[in-house]
């Protein structure tokens, strides 16, 4: 399974007025920014209390080692994903720390009305100033008999998501830039939360290009588009009142260890645990019967996933890291740390800061 890791060749980055938003490089190195995801996972036997608490631990660690950023992600119905209101973890995670900048990555905007995402993140902004980020995207972040039976959302909802972005961003500026007369968001209003499109495809692209936006791409799940559509949201971008150059975060998964053969090893589990996950659906199954999932097209289909894998020592990491850089033409990378375990995934963060001169 090694095989489906691949890396990127080397190039040039850009800075951007985003750099407000974001941690400047380090000036000795050249390397460009690094951000987390957290996914607040439930690893095997925990509770949610326990992923909470966990979360809070990571963003602190995050924070002393020099991280940019940490975005948590909207899921819905995902046994072992704890993420589902971003806004909440956020204004926890914040009372525990003190200059990293927390966001969404993302809330997916058709599931809400563009007001009540501009209320609570700017509550969020109000009290963490500086600090917030939000991340939008149109995907429903669930499964459809979710979307339509428990959340009461409409599947046809994501085609008003350019015409959502726009109305948040009239919600979170001047009274006088509301979209409803007469409706002001309160928080809200003139906080100007920064706005992140995120996508996996060339529609996120095209409306982060056209709406002078930053622009995340999801490779760390999503890889097969990234480079076509970096290249067309820098080739047409258009400058705006919120930003004047494009800038790219791009997503992409580490997992770091003293050794070579221990970060395959941890490589390999994470594969499994994958295909046991998306393939298997909560079934019991066997060793034997994983083993054929992994090796069917299938699994494997699940597997290319994670193509876009560091793996390695913090030298093997670092290296990756910088290819993968160029090749998505990224101002800065957002981290998905990988592991089976929560200590695995701390071990390889301390490893990465390191390798990347952090701090």
């Amino acid at each position: 399974m090694s095989d489906s890791v691949s890396t990127g060749s080397a190039g040039s980055t850009n800075s951007t007025d985003a750099a407000s938003a974001a941690s400047p490089a380090n000036a000795s190195t050249q390397r460009i920014p690094l951000s987390l995801i957290d996914f607040c996972t439930l690893y095997s036997g925990e509770s949610t209390a326990d992923t909470m608490s966990r979360s809070v631990e990571f963003a602190r660690s995050a924070e002393k080692l020099g991280f940019s950023r940490i975005w948590y992600a909207e899921h819905h119905n995902m046994p072992h994903i704890a993420s589902s209101v971003p806004a909440l973890i956020m204004a926890h995670v914040g009372a525990h720390t003190d200059s990293i900048r927390l966001g969404a990555g993302g809330v997916m905007l058709p599931n809400h009305s563009p007001y009540s995402i501009a209320e609570q993140y700017g509550t969020l902004a109000e009290m963490y100033p500086g600090r917030i980020d939000l991340g939008l995207g149109r995907a429903p972040g669930t499964d459809m008999h979710t979307l339509g039976r428990a959340l009461r959302r409409d599947p046809r909802a994501a085609e008003n998501f350019p015409d959502d972005v726009r109305q948040l961003q009239g919600f979170l500026g001047a009274p006088e830039d509301s979209p409803v007369p007469g409706v002001i968001a309160i928080p809200g209003r003139n906080t100007n939360v920064p706005l992140f499109i995120l996508g996996s495809s060339m529609f996120g692209a095209s409306l982060a290009a056209k709406y002078g936006l930053p622009y995340a791409f999801a490779s760390h799940f999503a890889p097969q588009h990234l480079e076509n559509a970096t290249a067309y949201y820098r080739e047409n971008f258009q400058p705006s009142e919120y930003l004047s150059e494009p800038y790219v975060i791009a997503a992409v998964n580490v997992i770091a260890d003293e050794t070579t053969e221990g970060a395959q090893q941890q490589f390999d589990q994470v594969a499994r645990s994958r295909v046991r996950a998306f393939a298997a659906r909560g079934r019991k199954i066997t060793d034997a019967q994983l083993e054929d999932l992994v090796h069917s097209p299938q699994g494997q289909q699940i597997i290319s996933m994670l193509h876009y894998t560091a793996v390695g020592t913090e030298d093997e990491v670092r290296d990756y890291l910088q290819d993968f850089a160029a090749t998505a033409h990224a101002d800065e990378l957002m981290i998905s740390l990988q592991g089976t375990t929560f200590d695995d995934t701390a071990a390889g963060m301390q490893h990465l800061a390191h390798a990347w001169q952090l701090g």
